[in-house]
């Protein structure tokens, strides 16, 4: 088999692609990039569909060999790529030779940088999609070294799209949009979510970023502590268990749940705060 072969997955390494979709009333999730944005841009780089599968890695330390002529893009979190040793640009198309390999450093900010190829990567889909769900299982496995990702045939068509960039990504504190509800009226104090700052803690992975109180400000509390009946939560969803501390739903959340929703991320600010590390500060703003 040709394609690309992996050497080394760094912390780990997903294929994803925009997700699985139209499955909600069957229990299976979208799961898909959790920075949908920098995914469209390395495809767009390469000339594939927005949607065609890449590979998502957490933090750097992914190193590849092209097993066939390949032209690749890395977008997302700017870690320093460096083909056969040489240093390349990020978000840029990169040309590889049979035998030439690509090493990534790990990312000075931002949390995952995307590999996308052209003609995408053609992994068997599951359900419509390539995707690796972390929650349910669903999807090819986390990546290994030894791999060999199968690339599929060049796109044929070019769209004319706008290849404006990715804003920078830095370390300093995230300013994110919230919109109230559907259970806020659950909370004494809902407006608490936007006094002050979060930061997202360790504790945190493609299913949701969890948030820990920076300073003297009040934690949110609820109006009694009886858990609601199981209801749908969305993308992007704030919920808030009885320590008072929220969980904001990401890539692979599940679809359900039984605390309070207090508020839901703008869909804008979704691919932000799937690239927020752990310890960096969050600062809620009404939308």
């Amino acid at each position: 088999m040709s394609g690309l072969e992996i050497l080394d997955t760094g912390p780990l390494s997903l294929i994803q692609d925009l997700g699985r979709t139209g499955h909600l009333r069957s229990g299976v999730g979208v799961s898909g990039a959790a920075d949908r944005r920098s995914l469209k841009l390395g495809n767009r780089l390469v000339g594939n569909d927005e949607s065609a599968a890449g590979v998502e890695v957490l933090l750097g330390g992914l190193s590849i060999r092209a097993q066939q002529q390949a032209t690749i893009a890395f977008t997302g979190a700017p870690a320093q790529a460096y083909r056969d040793g040489i240093p390349v640009g990020h978000s840029s198309v990169i040309a590889l030779d049979v035998g030439q390999t690509v090493r990534l450093d790990y990312a000075p900010s931002g949390l995952r940088t995307y590999l996308t190829v052209r003609g995408g990567i053609v992994v068997p889909e599951i359900l419509g999609s390539r995707s690796t769900d972390t929650m349910s299982g669903i999807g090819p496995a986390p990546l290994e070294p030894k791999v060999v990702l199968p690339i599929g045939p060049s796109p044929t068509a070019f769209s004319l799209v706008d290849l404006a960039p990715v804003p920078p990504m830095t370390n300093e504190t995230l300013e994110i949009r919230v919109v109230f509800g559907p259970r806020a009226d659950r909370f004494t104090n809902p407006e608490s979510l936007l006094r002050g700052q979060w930061a997202v803690s360790t504790d945190s992975d493609r299913i949701g970023a969890r948030l820990d109180r920076v300073g003297t400000d009040e934690l949110l509390q609820q109006t009694n502590d009886a858990e609601l009946p199981t209801e749908g939560v969305a993308l992007g969803s704030i919920q808030v268990p009885p320590s008072g501390q929220p969980v904001v739903f990401l890539a692979d959340h599940p679809i359900t749940g039984g605390y309070p929703v207090v508020g839901v991320v703008a869909d804008a600010d979704i691919d932000r705060l799937g690239q927020a590390r752990p310890g960096q500060h969050i600062r809620f703003v009404g939308a």
